[in-house]
């Protein structure tokens, strides 16, 4: 057991700095998936009003919900390329973080959804600071002999952030209100407000103080910044990393046909939102569990053969649950889905990250967190289209992205590991 304890922590053994970001990514998703429950039922309130220009309630949280994201997403290349030219992470992640903390504050003075509106969009491009940074900073701290590893640990800690949130989001809003020292009183919405301010404030301090950029990035500023959609090498048709976000794209907006269809979900499996809730929540299980051990597997026997099979296993992994008639099938179904992504995503970062020159890692990874971002958004406005045609529509559309993907991984996209390694997983050398 205590050997399987010391194997387990090993995993977890990388760069200082990779491990503080980590844990700034977590505090931060924490605040910033309180979100994602809490402003549905912030709009539904009587504590937001104004003109909605004729659109429905419904129609109303999703324009709020979605427009982080697709601001959060188009902004990630510019901001990437952009820290590249100035050979610094370290500011675009303060400028982010600290812009992420004072429109949380911001939540508690709204009283229109279109303040809601400006206000969830400006968040949107605050974190479009911090994505391509953060991920760029991994990169550029690590080797090709850990790369996949530091992917999986940051991740990891980032999904456990972005999977706590939802679940604690809830219960504070509905025990408040709450008395503070002196006798002043907030209401539930505005601790849950003040909690993702200070989740996102408790990550600006770690960024600031224990975060620095490394020599190599404010040495190479200014390097060719071109994104390149044909194969520079001429071996094949597309750029590996452009493919690669064209994959990730296919991958995310499979995975998210789900989160807008739970009504059907639920009828037709005859279950209520707890067994849905559970559903939801194996895809995020299956990667915070994996992303790590895969990542360190990848720096050990390669990248491809993760990516390859993660996009494989996509396929029937999608296909099933519009075919499924079993509450138990379906969490088996998203427990599968969440392998393959954690399959695809850690080691596609490490492969970008293998490929990517001496001060090009926001602009080059940038693309895939782009494309995953553009994904997670297009995903649900697919299923909410075609489910109208029929239950099984939505996921017969994402098992076609899939086997796009698959195929274009297969044909496009080559080895970067020029050999296996066999150090010894969280050993030094």
């Amino acid at each position: 057991m205590r050997n399987l304890f010391r194997r387990i922590l090993a995993q977890f053994i990388v760069d200082r700095r990779v491990l503080t970001l980590a844990f700034a990514r977590m505090a931060d998703g924490i605040g910033n998936s309180f979100l994602i429950i809490v402003i549905p039922i912030y709009v539904g309130s009587e504590l937001i009003t104004g003109t909605t220009f004729g659109l429905g309630e419904s129609m109303v949280i999703g324009i709020i919900l979605s427009i982080f994201g697709f601001l959060n997403s188009s902004f990630q290349p510019f901001t990437g390329r952009l820290s590249d030219f100035v050979g610094r992470r370290k500011p675009f992640l303060m400028v982010g973080l600290a812009g992420l903390a004072a429109m949380n504050v911001a939540y508690v003075f709204a009283e229109s959804y279109l303040t809601l509106l400006a206000i969830r969009g400006i968040q949107g491009i605050s974190v479009a600071f911090i994505v391509p940074a953060s991920v760029a900073l991994v990169n550029e701290l690590a080797t090709t002999q850990d790369r996949g590893g530091n992917m999986g640990v940051y991740n990891t800690f980032r999904l456990i952030g972005f999977g706590a949130g939802p679940v604690a989001a809830g219960a504070v809003v509905n025990l408040g209100p709450y008395t503070l020292p002196g006798g002043l009183a907030i209401s539930g919405f505005d601790a849950a407000f003040y909690i993702a301010a200070i989740t996102a404030m408790l990550s600006l301090l770690l960024v600031t103080v224990l975060i620095s950029d490394p020599d190599a990035t404010k040495a190479n500023a200014g390097a060719d910044l071109s994104i390149a959609i044909r194969d520079p090498t001429g071996k094949n048709l597309l750029d590996p990393i452009f493919t690669l976000g064209v994959a990730s794209l296919f991958m995310a907006t499979a995975i998210a046909l789900f989160a807008t269809i739970q009504p059907q979900v639920n009828e037709r499996l005859g279950q209520g939102e707890t067994w849905f809730g559970l559903q939801f929540a194996a895809f995020v299980l299956a990667q915070v569990v994996l992303q790590t051990p895969i990542g360190r597997a990848s720096d050990r026997w390669g990248r491809r053969p993760f990516i390859l099979g993660g996009m494989i296993l996509l396929v029937p992994s999608t296909l099933v649950q519009g075919f499924i008639l079993s509450s138990e099938l379906m969490f088996v179904a998203r427990l599968v889905q969440g392998v393959a992504g954690a399959m695809v995503f850690a080691p596609s970062l490490a492969l970008a990250g293998d490929l990517a020159g001496e001060g090009e890692s926001g602009s080059k990874l940038s693309i895939l967190t782009m494309a995953f971002g553009f994904g997670i958004a297009i995903g649900p406005l697919s299923s909410g289209a075609l489910v109208d045609y029929s239950f099984e529509a939505p996921f017969i559309f994402g098992t076609a992205l899939a086997v796009l993907g698959t195929i274009l991984v297969y044909t496009q996209v080559e080895e970067t590991l020029e050999t296996a390694h066999s150090v010894p997983i969280g050993s030094d050398d």
